[in-house]
């Protein structure tokens, strides 16, 4: 394929056509072109230069002002603000322009330094200096300039700039060990190794002579999937030699070099296509329930507005034709001469714009910032806080994202996965079934459960060598002190998913039918699964010890011999098999296949052996709660052995459906199995496990585990961990074989549901089943779940918990979900729900980096939902519905100024209220409560999981409580603007020199109300005060007379320089005349009274003869308080019992005597 021409990159470029993209890429390695006939075809690949950043010093203005824009609320002011310097406005433009920009400024200062932060990272990563071979020898070039086919070299300790392909490294057999704790946060040692044509290639020369090309899939987010194959020409006239290469065979970025002195590898994937880069994309958005309600509430803010804008306008053009302004002298001539009466649709439209301006301070402009940074500042008090600390793993809680807190709130049905989540995911080995007969370890050794029945020794000696062979286990070997005290090096000991474990000491021993023999070595298994490492180190304990080995081989020592096995092929661990294969040569050359995996392959796989006996005590252990697994072998002849090495070659080098034809092949030779035994291995609760079940089902939580595990072990942790009780009644969908079987048990289920409908049901249903159910009866499992108190799915496959959720997550009631797990398994349904939990467990940190929070313990949700989201949920509702309140309060008093002053488009507030209303007179307290406010101690929210049901259903920002605060908010305005009125509309003067008040007076003294009356209702909503609130609420009750005064006292136009801003001097001393009088002081006291008249009756009605929940907690703990106060002066004063009576008597008057409280005591 030629270079593409400039027009057709340039129409690329611009979107109007799509670049030619092949279904693989041709890398020449040290970008050589290979001596073939057919050259490779061009491709253009991207350079490794790492982009996280979202601006540039160019596009930061045009881009970010866009983005902010997209929010209705900002795109609301900006048209204002427009219309304002259009028309003729009645209020300064300064009004909605301020305030807008001052908006626009802090998110756009807060989004400025994020991206720097980006850009700090990314030039730093940039600019790190890297080694590649070009024209024979080492040349050193920074990161970004990498290019696609560049030998790469790197060093110990550093880390991999790029994707490549592993070719040497300091070792002849080819093998490196990284760490990729950046990718999946798994700290054990990963084996990676080169193919075996170039693992001689040790040198920068060397490598110059290398003439080959890599044949790859296109990027792709997947870390552990490569399928590719490398052709080497070592001759002009044949055709290349063909190897594959797969995902041991390559190095990812981020990875870092561990006891490896330096390694080579051609660069296959940089920048933006390496699969670092494909992960670390933003997953889809998710939104609160309080966020979606509050753009409902907008739209009606929205429709109201342009109803008072509407009628206001009306109005307007029919009081022009009353007989009193046709009659009115003063003014009528002069309207006439201006054409003000010339009705005609520019004029009407004008007038409508101009009421629109005088109201749309009703829309809460500040409200999006605030919560913004109440939702930030929020969601660090998560990972401050010391009760979800893990000491174990030194790991506090995180928050991916802030923008759910108040979502942690509302959770109904919660999707938990069982390993490594309810669970420790630390395996331990205690039984095992070989040839029938049952084993149990006591004391360290491998006793018959049946003191009579023993397996013969081959058979004992076949199953523990399966166990020590078939795994991908790696050993660090470690020389312990000798007899004469000399000490060797020490490897470095890396920990295998979170906590080091060393095989065995100098002087320990292992024993096997009488044999005792000594290791001189110490063995540190590293292992991806610990269910291998649990098996590996039982072995040994039993008498086959695995030594190590290479990429070539493998050893064990058995008996005190040492015995070598050479590897041929390692038929990895998949879902879809639900079993590994090692395929090895013996020492008496024989071709031995060992396979292990679920019963329900290796049993279906196996001619041979007691597979009946197996299987009962398979049942058994799984009833135990253990964790099993069969192990099978099978001798192969040289035929058998050579058509599967042809087919798996053809497989393996195969860019086209390659996983498909490889399943081909491992079915064929994984085949004609014999049943060598099985085992159990236990993987025990976290601490805490069912307490905290416990308190998520009195919170209202319904609990559903998602496991892959078989069916009687996911039972039997259900129920040790309360997720059965005793109570429920347990009902069963498994193993059905059809769509019509899996209908009818379901039908007959739902039949049982209704005949007992007060019973509490318990659903286990496993992934054969939910494969027709979810299928062909979606509505009927739908409705038979949301029925059960607890469900349970087992043997199910990733995707199919991602199924499961959105089964409920898209049921009519639209409940609220979450999605708790430890690993890549889990990442579909954390995903899928509306909120995701990540474990920091040892299944790595795939889940962690996908969800929106994250912590190392189950028990700590408790703390998570019952107290920090209970306090999200309260701080967010009530700012956004006080929001609505305060502005309610403000802006309506110019609807009835407009009433009373012929709706002349007038406005009773001076523009600097008007600008500085929302920015400063009433943001700081409101602020500092969505950051503080705990409206139940975190003690009684803990004790009482039931509270957390009162805030479901989104119950705090419900239809009534919206009415409520929206009501209260238009009887203050009157209370606001009519009680100031029936002071001052007969003329009255309150001043000593008898001047009359005017209507710059009049609008400051409502103004003046509003604001200390707005502050003083969130005083009564605060239930926690601190030295930080108080000090908010008094910069802002104070900090406004202050402002007030500087802006009126003050002739600031004189000041600097004629701004036009300033131009009018009305409230010059306007506040200091007004506040000057006791008339003023009084007419605050009685307007303070009449407005929370309502309130406090309301309130006071609700507390005594409908108190919620919360309040009864609060009552009760108060009268806990109560009474330990009593009892300590009784044991300090030595009173006597009738004391005592005395005293509760004398502190049930004190209770009776409190009904008279604040309603903040409420």
């Amino acid at each position: 394929m030629d270079r593409p021409s400039f027009m057709r990159n340039f129409t690329d470029t611009l979107g109007c056509t799509q670049p030619e993209v092949p279904d693989s890429r041709t890398v020449c390695v040290g970008n050589r072109k290979p001596p073939a006939a057919d050259p490779p075809p061009y491709q253009a690949f991207c350079n490794n230069r790492v982009i996280s950043y979202k601006y540039t010093k160019w596009s930061f203005l045009p881009k970010n002002l866009f983005e902010q824009f997209q929010r209705i609320a900002n795109f609301y002011f900006l048209c204002v603000a427009v219309l304002q310097l259009a028309i003729d406005s009645p209020v300064s433009p300064i009004t909605s322009i301020l305030p807008l920009v001052f908006v626009i400024s802090v998110t756009a200062v807060k989004q400025a330094y994020e991206d720097w932060l980006r850009h700090k990272a990314d030039n730093e990563v940039n600019g790190r200096k890297t080694s590649v071979v070009r024209n024979g020898r080492i040349q050193e070039i920074k990161s970004h300039q990498i290019m696609v086919g560049d030998i790469v070299r790197v060093e110990i300790e550093q880390e991999l700039p790029c994707d490549m392909v592993l070719l040497s490294t300091e070792s002849e057999d080819g093998e490196c060990y990284v760490t990729t704790a950046n990718l999946d946060g798994e700290t054990n040692l990963k084996l990676f190794r080169s193919l075996p044509d170039t693992t001689v290639l040790q040198d920068a020369e060397s490598l110059e002579s290398l003439e080959a090309v890599v044949e790859c899939e296109q990027p792709q987010a997947d870390l552990y999937k490569f399928v590719g194959r490398m052709k080497f020409y070592k001759s002009r006239e044949k055709d290349p030699e063909v190897k594959s290469l797969a995902a041991e065979n390559v190095l990812l970025r981020g990875c870092r070099l561990k006891n490896t002195p330096y390694v080579f590898g051609v660069a296959v994937y940089t920048g933006k296509e390496t699969k670092m880069a494909l992960n670390s994309k933003q997953k889809g958005q998710k939104f609160s329930s309080i966020e979606k309600s509050m753009n409902y509430y907008l739209i009606v803010m929205l429709i109201w507005l342009l109803f008072q804008t509407s009628l206001s306008t009306g109005l307007k053009y029919w009081s022009d034709k009353q007989s009193n302004a046709v009659n009115a002298w003063y003014y009528r001539p002069v309207a006439e001469f201006k054409g003000d009466y010339n009705i005609n649709f520019g004029l009407i439209f004008t007038d409508f714009l101009s009421f629109l301006v005088l109201f749309n301070y009703i829309i809460p402009i500040s409200m999006y910032v605030t919560i913004e940074m109440q939702k930030f500042i929020g969601s660090k008090y998560i990972a401050w806080d010391l009760e979800m600390y893990d000491e174990d793993y030194d790991e506090p809680a995180i928050a991916n994202t802030s923008d759910l807190n108040e979502e942690l709130g509302q959770v109904e049905y919660m999707f938990t996965d069982k390993t490594g989540t309810l669970t420790e995911n630390d395996m331990q080995f205690r039984q095992c079934s070989i040839a029938g007969v049952r084993y149990k370890e006591v004391d360290g050794k491998l006793e018959p459960v049946n003191p009579e029945l023993h397996a013969q020794e081959e058979s004992f000696k076949n199953f523990l060598l399966a166990m020590a062979l078939c795994h991908t286990v790696h050993v660090h070997k470690e020389k312990t002190s000798n007899s004469n005290g000399n000490v060797a090096d020490r490897e470095n000991n890396y920990n295998s998913s979170g906590e080091q474990a060393r095989a065995a000491t100098n002087k320990d021993t292992t024993q096997l039918n009488g044999h005792v023999i000594d290791e001189p070595e110490e063995l540190d298994y590293q292992a991806s699964s610990p269910d291998e490492k649990a098996l590996v180190e039982a072995a040994r304990r039993y008498g086959v010890t695995f030594t190590g080995g290479t990429q070539e081989y493998l050893e064990v020592l058995v008996g005190g011999d040492r015995i070598r096995y050479q590897i041929l092929h390692v038929l990895e661990f998949d879902p879809t098999r639900k079993c590994m294969s090692i395929i090895l040569q013996t020492p008496g050359g024989d071709t031995l296949l060992i396979c292990k995996g679920a019963e329900s392959t290796i049993l279906e796989r196996s001619t041979s052996g007691d597979k009946d006996m197996t299987l009962q005590h398979v049942n058994e252990y799984a009833m135990e709660g253990l964790r099993t697994l069969c192990f099978g072998h099978r001798k192969l002849s040289s035929d058998e052995y050579d058509s599967f090495n042809k087919q798996l070659h053809d497989a393996s080098t195969a860019l086209d459906d390659r996983d498909g034809k490889l399943a081909v092949a491992f079915g064929n030779v994984e085949a004609n199995l014999h049943l060598l035994g099985a085992t159990g291995v236990e993987d025990r609760l976290q601490d805490g496990v069912p307490e905290t079940i416990q308190a998520l089902r009195e919170a209202g939580i319904k609990v559903w585990v998602l496991t892959g595990d078989k069916q009687e072990t996911a039972v039997n942790i259900s129920h040790s961990c309360s997720h059965f009780k005793p109570a429920m009644r347990e009902i069963t969908c498994v193993k059905q074989e059809n769509t019509e079987q899996c209908g009818n048990t379901l039908w007959r289920i739902t039949e049982q549901m209704q005949l007992d409908p007060n019973q509490q049901y318990a659903l286990t249903i496993d992934g054969m089943s939910l494969v027709y159910a979810l299928g062909d009866h979606l509505d009927t499992l739908r409705e038979i779940c949301l029925k059960c108190v607890a469900v349970l799915c087992c043997r199910m496959s990733p995707l199919q918990k991602a199924k499961v959720v959105k089964l409920v997550k898209l049921s009519p009631s639209k409940p609220s979900t979450m999605a708790i797990g430890d690993g890549a398994n889990d990442v579909s349904m954390i995903q899928e729900a509306h909120l995701g939990i990540g474990i920091m467990g040892k299944e790595g940190r795939q889940a962690v980096r996908c969800s929106d929070y994250a912590f190392a313990k189950f028990r700590f949700l408790q703390k998570m939902l019952l107290v920090h989201g209970a306090w999200y949920y309260i701080r967010i509702a009530t700012t956004v519905q006080y929001f609505m309140y305060k502005n309610l309060a403000f802006i309506t008093a110019q609807l009835y100024y407009a009433f009373l002053s012929q709706f002349s488009e007038q406005t009773v507030y001076d523009s600097f209220f008007l600008t500085f209303y929302n920015i400063t007179c009433t943001s700081l307290p409101i602020f500092i409560y969505g950051i503080m406010e705990q409206h139940i101690r975190p003690s009684v929210l803990s004790s009482n999981p039931s509270l957390y049901k009162e805030n479901a259903r989104n119950n705090a920002f419900s239809l009534r409580n919206c009415l409520y605060w929206c009501l209260l908010g238009v009887w203050h305005s009157l209370v606001f603007f009519y009680g100031n009125y029936f002071l001052f509309h007969n003329e009255a003067s309150f001043n000593r020199d008898g001047e009359m008040v005017g209507l710059i007076t009049y609008g400051t003294m409502v103004f003046t109300t509003t604001v200390l009356i707005v502050n003083f209702k969130l005083c009564l909503e605060i239930c926690y005060w601190n030295w930080i609130a108080v000090v908010g609420m008094v910069i802002s009750i104070f900090g406004y007379p202050i402002l007030t005064a500087l802006y009126g006292g003050i002739l600031w136009y004189e000041v600097l320089g004629g701004w036009e801003f300033f131009e009018v001097t009305t409230m010059y001393r306007i506040l200091m005349m007004s506040l000057s009088s006791w008339t003023s002081w009084f007419l605050l006291l009685g307007l303070t009274v009449i407005s929370f008249l309502p309130d406090y009756v309301y309130k006071m009605t609700l507390y005594y003869f409908h108190p919620s929940e919360q309040q009864k907690a609060r009552r009760r703990r108060k009268a806990e308080q109560n009474t330990t106060k009593v009892t300590a002066i009784y044991e300090n004063t030595g009173m006597d019992k009738d004391d005592v009576n005395m005293g509760n008597s004398v502190q049930k008057d004190e209770d009776r005597g409190a009904k008279t409280q604040s309603v903040t005591e409420l």
